[in-house]
């Protein structure tokens, strides 16, 4: 039933698991969907850490865009710093594995980055300028109109 109606399957493994009538759950089946699950959550937060990276790098190095950018791009920052928070908030060991991937992501971030600005990436460090907590951090920005026109 796995294979050919997994609505189905899910209904009748999560009724058997309330009933505790293990003896007859597909365990192969469900142990591979557990394991999944894990995935799943990985590649979101890996995902939503890559895009926040290549925003504020859009922010810091992007500057003939940024001004008429720096609202969207902003909002794009909250948005992933949100969808990050939301995943720790649920999975807070997730906190671990995005500190193991930070400079992964950051790379990630900046080849996208690279793609969109097309700068020249001697221009942009291939380490991380910003922390992971400064990444996370809704008052933190690499850049803001304020602190441009304040010096003008």
């Amino acid at each position: 039933m796995y294979e050919t109606d997994y609505q189905l399957w899910l209904a009748q493994t999560l009724k058997k698991l309330q009933l505790g009538d293990f003896e007859n759950i597909d365990i192969e089946n469900l142990i591979e969907e557990v394991e999944s699950l894990g995935r799943s959550d990985r590649h979101a937060v890996s995902s939503y850490l890559m895009r926040l990276c290549e925003y504020l790098l859009k922010l810091k190095y992007w500057e003939s865009e940024r001004e008429m950018c720096f609202r969207g791009w902003n909002l794009e920052i909250t948005n992933f710093r949100i969808q990050i928070q939301e995943q720790l908030e649920t999975s807070p060991s997730l906190k671990t594995f995005l500190q193991e991937n930070f400079l992964k992501q950051y790379k990630n971030g900046r080849k996208q980055f690279l793609k969109a600005s097309d700068l020249d990436s001697s221009l942009i460090p291939d380490q991380h300028y910003f922390t992971l907590e400064q990444a996370l951090d809704e008052d933190w920005l690499p850049w803001n109109p304020e602190s441009t026109s304040n010096h003008s």
